[in-house]
């Protein structure tokens, strides 16, 4: 078998109008994690007569599924069941089968054995039944009301990432996470505690950083005001050193707030409409426990400050975008066991202050959140296939090209001129569209992702707390491959997939404007070796998210897979032939 990504793009649908069943999807997901860092890497696949063939070479096992459509990238789209060729011709495949068909071929592949992936292959299909049946229908979703369209946005990513085996998978009860995850499109107030001034811990970048967390409710003299995750409360409310301190007046429980926060997609954020709030939260989502570590609360207040100027610069060069800045962190810092703060307490109900949406976005611009615009399926009120600015072909094309402008410069900029990588995935990425449905804005947001290359911040970074420093830094070579993934793979690629699916024949087109914007760039910036390569059509870093589930890697230690380039000239003028070819048939 070959690779399938030189194939042509065939013809195709529109996007469909309902969402698949979570048979389907869970299917769907896993067989594009196989088709990026497992078959296709081994060059186990083709792409005949519409449909991917997919070969587990060491489990001895063929799979088919039916497409709506070939990607130059190969991030093709399925439809219709997963099926495996048997000795009575070709038969449905379930997600469980395909799991567990999965799990025998990385065993065999990796000599290593994981007992956890069949349990979290079934959480995550308790995660996606759960979301399509607490899915608000997409005619409830909100006009007129910036504010409500963006929260829609959100909450509407009932699938969650493409290529992660479990997007949807979580240790929660089932219950809680029915009360508190995004996709059930609710809001819920916070819980509320008073800690004595002394037990805080606390940094702030700037004067008021915390006052919107003062502003929540008011304490006693010689309180300070903690909010809560109502969920993380009860996850933490036996802790044997909290108790006491609620028994001696240390903390004071005050109930729950009047606010209503509503959770957007990284469930663990909320946002009231004027301030976000990252808690922690001791569930694990997809890969990760959800806390905030201890150097994580230090550090997102520390690139806050020390990255003031790398921002205000980035601001004023590429006037549409803009870093929504993390200034102040709170948590409790009770005694432990050996004097020092107890941990579990400190990180369990830190919570981060990020800036709001007010303070950075422009007059008459409704912000969507970039993952819901790119969604596969148009779940929800941001898809690209509902703005009127990219209704035709032509029209799809000067969008794309407004889209690019303000997405990339700033991101190239922060890597070649600052040395701070960015990551600009589609969840980290807030668009503002004009009354137009036109891009008019770029904000990038969670410090947890930004990192610094070392060698341009050394004094920086050596002023730091090791264990703060540390977690702040990629070298350079990891650093690039982190940007081009999440600028790239996981941003560009799918976007550009979202406007392909309207418009088939563009795909081609879409990609040369990618190409033409980082020609651009390179052009004005004396083309860096790193982005010259990139132009020439090097192989593109992908996540490995199915490996690293599979070795029990944290995130940060994901490895990457390599993916044959768009961007070559030659390949784009191939393209751009076969493209011009299917239309005048």
């Amino acid at each position: 078998m070959t690779s399938t990504t030189p194939d042509r793009p065939a013809h195709a649908a529109e996007p469909p109008s309902e969402l698949p069943t979570a048979e389907e999807a869970v299917a769907h997901t896993l067989l594009n994690c196989l088709l990026r860092e497992v078959s296709g890497p081994e060059h186990q696949t083709a792409v005949i007569d519409g449909r991917l063939l997919l070969r587990l070479p060491r489990r001895g096992v063929l799979l088919r599924v039916a497409l709506r459509r070939t990607s130059l990238i190969g991030a093709h789209r399925f439809t219709g069941p997963v099926t495996e060729e048997t000795g009575r011709g070709w038969s449905p495949v379930g997600w469980r089968r395909l799991a567990e068909y999965v799990q025998s071929e990385l065993s065999l592949r990796t000599g290593a054995s994981n007992d956890e992936f069949l349990d979290q292959m079934a959480a995550g299909h308790r995660g996606v039944t759960a979301a399509l049946s607490a899915r608000v229908p997409r005619s409830r979703a909100p006009h007129g009301d910036p504010l409500a369209t963006y929260l829609a946005s959100e909450q509407s990513l009932v699938l969650g990432h493409r290529f992660h085996p479990t997007p949807k998978a979580h240790s929660g009860d089932p219950g809680a996470w029915a009360s508190f995850a995004p996709e059930a499109g609710g809001s819920f107030p916070l819980r509320l505690l008073a800690v004595r001034s002394h037990l805080v811990a606390q940094e702030c970048a700037e004067p008021g950083a915390t006052d919107p967390l003062d502003r929540l409710g008011a304490v006693p003299t010689g309180y300070r005001l903690l909010p809560a995750h109502p969920w993380q409360f009860d996850q933490l409310a036996a802790h044997p050193a909290l108790r006491a301190a609620l028994g001696r007046g240390d903390v004071l429980d005050l109930g729950t707030g009047e606010r209503q926060f509503t959770p957007t997609a990284s469930v663990r954020t909320l946002y009231d409409g004027d301030t976000f709030l990252k808690f922690s939260l001791n569930i694990r989502i997809t890969n990760c426990v959800r806390k905030n570590a201890h150097y994580e609360l230090s550090g997102a207040v520390a690139l806050t400050r020390l990255l003031g100027p790398v921002f205000g610069d980035l601001a004023a060069r590429f006037p549409g975008s803009g870093m929504l800045r993390e200034p102040a962190y709170r948590s409790i810092a009770l005694p432990g066991p050996y004097g020092a703060a107890d941990r579990a307490l400190l990180e369990g109900f830190g919570v981060i202050v990020r800036e709001g949406l007010g303070r950075r976005l422009r007059p008459g611009v409704t912000p969507l959140l970039a993952a819901a615009v790119a969604d596969e399926y148009p779940s929800g009120p941001g898809h690209v296939s509902g703005l009127s600015a990219a209704t035709d072909p032509t029209a799809a094309l000067a969008w794309w090209r407004d889209y690019l402008r303000l997405l990339v410069p700033p991101v190239l900029a922060a890597y070649f001129d600052h040395g701070v990588v960015l990551e600009p995935h589609l969840q980290n990425v807030v668009v503002g569209m004009d009354t137009d449905g036109r891009p008019a804005q770029i904000l990038f947001r969670d410090l947890e992702g930004t990192k610094l290359v070392p060698e341009h911040h050394a004094r920086t970074l050596a002023a730091l707390p090791a264990e703060v420093a540390g977690p702040l830094t990629y070298d350079a070579r990891r650093g690039w491959d982190r940007v081009v993934y999440c600028l790239i793979v996981n941003h560009i690629a799918e976007m550009l997939a979202a406007l392909a699916d309207l418009h088939p024949q563009t795909e081609a087109a879409l990609w040369s404007l990618v190409r033409r914007t980082l020609t651009q760039y390179a052009d004005e910036h004396g083309c860096p070796p790193r982005l010259s390569a990139l132009l020439a059509g090097v192989p593109l870093p992908a996540k490995a998210n199915l490996l690293a589930r599979w070795e029990r890697a944290a995130d940060r230690d994901a490895g990457y897979v390599r993916l044959p380039s768009p961007l070559a000239e030659d390949v784009l003028s191939e393209a751009t032939r076969a493209d011009a070819h299917r239309s005048s048939r």
